[in-house]
């Protein structure tokens, strides 16, 4: 039969919801706790507490030092009871020993509970914290347990914790009452004397993708990707989506049979629309589908200021824009694109006023010269209120296609000539010049204060503005014609040493390891010769004398070891050594060097074989040997 201790703590671990091992932990904190507070023990005293879970046993053990003869019972032992626990203790080591007081479970009960309480707490605000750090994005579902018009919403949630929802985290239009159940997503977990803070919220828009995850296999699955999402929360949604899968349709799967699976995904946003599109990667197309349910005359591109002009019929403008412009701000966020929308009539007055104005456009309108006069005629009858045929809409729709286009394809060749030039101006500029600071300039404080006031920051910058648009630094504030003048005298006289060349140490190191292993040296006495390593090998053996001199060179030619093993390379060696003119091979062959001045001989000390070289010193000529 398990005694009361067992009881009490099998009874905490499944109110707490807590590993054993924190509840433990807890216990034993107490108790030294209680343990100091009962003995008056000092906080730099180390003091550790073990419970047994089984017995409820309490077992104090603290650090005292060893004596001869005990004056404070709290901090000192004497040798006998030292040796009991640590039999090499010695006097004046410090031992933990059992410390713990014959009344200390009644104490223990008085004093520890507090603790034990306050750990237990921290305990689960801790497990609490981590659990819903890792829900973060996810859906969870909770009880109302308080509403509040300023405050919003407090939801009890698993784990005995609560989360709250502001008021600009609801959807708009939508009322709880105490008790309703309520699903949302885990938007944030702050830290709060309190406990872990948990956000939620139901107007985020991964709100909308964790629904259409659950109510969707194919984008849980990942047979079909969510591409983007655009949300005003209450009232209508925009949702792009493409499959990963040949065969499969996206938007298809997203609906439903019979838009079950979007209906349900509606009833829980509070009757929000949701618009599901396909995405694709031409823009044109793209927008042409987020402008959705409105039908599309023609999308035209401006990929420098990245702006979309959607045409649209007349009957289509108002479904275009939407309430209050929701339909166009919502496909601008979906695509990432500024949308401007136009009616037909609109764009065919704004594409006759381009021919007219637009000089670039000069070799076009010579040639819709014919047209630009049945367009207007036709324009001049809708604003009279005269019915328009469909044939004339038709010549509208192709009449603006072809300026417009013309129009985009005018500006990607101007945007492309800028972009070159500006690549010709900048290679005409050192790189150095990108690298140096304005202020090397030797202008006056005042000129330099005001190029450092638009964002010039280097002489490079300087440079290329004067280049492609002096008329952008004559307009700046506090710039005139003087100003001007010596801003061009002082890039005139502005220098930029080019870098010293970088030897490159490596092809150094490898063009000399090939000088000095190409030749082999067969040393002869009074004559340096060189010779291949073959030789080398047949006049080693055909000299015992020398063999027996050298019996390392002997050794290493029969184990084969590599060559860089049989040579020791000094930095000295990495120089080249002068070389006589009647000393160089001039034949169309490839030049080698004969080098008499290096000699290999074997070192018994060092027990390898080294490169001896002679040094020449001034008018004295060839010195001795030198390693």
């Amino acid at each position: 039969m398990k005694n009361e201790f067992s009881l009490a703590f099998n009874e905490v671990l499944e109110e707490k919801q807590l590993p054993k091992e924190v509840i433990l932990q807890a216990v034993e904190s107490a108790m030294v706790s209680a343990y100091r507070r009962a003995v008056n023990a000092s906080t730099a005293q180390q003091v550790e507490a073990k419970v047994d879970p089984e017995t409820g046993k309490v077992t104090i053990c603290a650090e005292k030092e060893v004596v001869e003869e005990v004056q404070d019972e709290r901090t000192e032992v004497i040798l006998e009871a030292a040796h009991a626990v640590n039999p090499e203790a010695n006097l004046g080591d410090m031992v933990m020993v059992d410390s713990t007081p014959t009344d200390f479970g009644r104490v223990a009960a008085q004093t520890a509970r507090q603790v034990i309480q306050q750990r237990i707490r921290e305990a689960e605000r801790q497990v609490q914290s981590q659990y819903f750090e890792k829900q973060i994005g996810e859906i969870i579902s909770g009880v109302v347990q308080a509403t509040n018009n300023v405050q919003g919403i407090t939801i009890g949630l698993d784990m005995k914790a609560e989360g709250a929802m502001p008021p600009n985290q609801k959807i708009p239009g939508e009322h709880f009452k105490v008790h309703d159940r309520v699903r949302a997503i885990v938007l944030e977990v702050k830290e709060s004397p309190r406990g872990p803070q948990i956000i939620l919220s139901r107007s985020h828009r991964n709100f909308l993708r964790r629904l259409l995850e659950n109510e969707v296999p194919e984008i849980y699955h990942g047979i079909v990707e969510i591409r983007a999402i655009a949300r005003e929360p209450g009232q209508r949604a925009k949702v792009a989506v493409s499959a990963t899968q040949p065969n499969v349709d996206p938007v298809g799967a997203c609906v439903g049979m019979r838009g079950v699976r979007i209906q349900a995904i509606v009833k829980e946003l509070h009757d929000e629309k949701i618009d599901i599109i396909e995405w694709n990667p031409d823009p044109v197309i793209y927008i042409s589908k987020a402008i959705s349910p409105a039908r599309v005359s023609g999308v035209y591109l401006a990929e420098g200021n990245k702006t979309a002009t959607v045409v649209v019929q007349e009957d289509q403008l108002s479904l275009a824009i939407g309430r209050d412009g929701q339909n166009a701000r919502l496909a601008a966020k979906l695509t990432g694109w500024r949308i401007d929308i136009k009616s037909l009539a609109e764009a065919a007055g704004d594409a006759v006023a381009k021919l007219q104005s637009d000089a670039t456009l000069s070799a076009l309108a010579e040639a819709e010269k014919s047209h630009v006069v049945t367009i207007e005629a036709i324009l001049t009858k809708k604003d009279e209120g005269r019915p328009v045929t469909p044939e004339e809409y038709t010549l509208l729709t192709q009449f603006v296609d072809r300026v417009d286009r013309r129009t985009v394809e005018q500006k990607k060749a101007e945007r492309a000539a800028e972009e070159e030039r500006t690549s010709a101006a900048r290679a005409d500029i050192p790189a150095a010049a990108f690298e140096a600071p304005i202020f090397d300039l030797e202008l006056a404080e005042h000129i330099l204060n005001i190029l450092t006031g638009a964002e010039l920051r280097t002489i490079g910058d300087l440079m290329m503005i004067m280049k492609l648009n002096p008329d952008k630094i004559l307009g700046l504030a506090g710039i005139g014609p003087k100003s001007m003048q010596a801003i061009e005298n002082a890039l005139a006289k502005a220098t930029f040493p080019e870098p010293e060349p970088v030897v490159e140490l490596v092809a150094e190191v490898e063009a000399a390891a090939e000088a000095v292993a190409e030749p082999v040296i067969a040393v002869e006495a009074g004559a340096v010769e060189a010779a291949s390593p073959a030789e080398e090998m047949v006049e080693v053996e055909a000299k015992p004398a020398e063999a027996e001199a050298a019996p390392a060179v002997e050794e290493v030619a029969a184990e084969e070891k590599p060559l860089d093993e049989i040579f020791v390379l000094k930095p000295e060696m990495l120089k080249p050594a002068p070389v006589a003119e009647e000393e160089v091979d001039t034949s169309d062959k490839k030049k080698k060097k004969k080098n008499k001045h290096v000699e290999i001989v074997y070192d018994e000390e060092q027990d390898q074989t080294i490169a001896l070289k002679k040094h020449k010193r001034g008018e004295e000529g060839w010195n001795e040997w030198e390693a």
